[in-house]
């Protein structure tokens, strides 16, 4: 598939992409059972990845969505920009923040520091992709829903410049 000037190849079809996510929000539920959770949600990218995976989490929560910057084109530019606050109180909160995508880490501390500022209780971290090679800090992510090579994807929420979001499965760029 080409999208504007790359030509991207599959890499996980959207049958193992949905077998994993309900396993994540199988193991979620069950490592908060009897607690509330405050789910925050980072867009854009993670919107596909959040509206299935919260499907399968079965506990009393609240949700609210943000919005952070970090790439250019196909890389990271290692500044995080704040584009939509966090609207909801998150102090004394049991907070899940689900990513698209963990890479070197930048914008995950950025959030991190955050919710640490506003007084969170705890925050676990779901993403649907890490990058572990090229991961730079030292946070674990909670509910990893594939590991990747350090490789530019796009699909299933992530996009190359605006485009790819709603491919149903994950591309990755052909290099070749």
């Amino acid at each position: 598939m080409k999208l504007h000037d790359k030509t991207f190849e599959p890499f996980l079809s959207k049958e193992e992409i949905a077998n994993r996510v309900a396993e994540l929000g199988k193991q979620i539920t069950q490592d908060y059972t009897n607690k509330e959770l405050y789910i925050v949600v980072v867009l854009n990218g993670a919107f596909m990845f959040a509206s299935d995976l919260v499907k399968h989490i079965q506990l009393t929560s609240d949700m609210s969505f943000i919005k952070v910057s970090s790439y250019q084109g196909t890389e990271t530019t290692g500044i995080v920009r704040d584009l939509i606050g966090l609207e909801g109180d998150v102090n004394g909160k049991d907070i899940l923040l689900i990513e698209d995508i963990v890479d070197t880490g930048g914008t995950l501390s950025h959030l991190l520091k955050m919710f640490g500022d506003r007084g969170a209780k705890s925050i676990a971290i779901a993403s649907l992709l890490f990058k572990k090679e090229a991961y730079q800090k030292e946070h674990a992510i909670d509910y990893v829903g594939f590991e990747i090579p350090n490789k530019f994807v796009v699909g299933y929420g992530l996009d190359y410049d605006g485009l790819g979001r709603n491919i149903p499965e994950i591309l990755k760029l052909n290099e070749n």
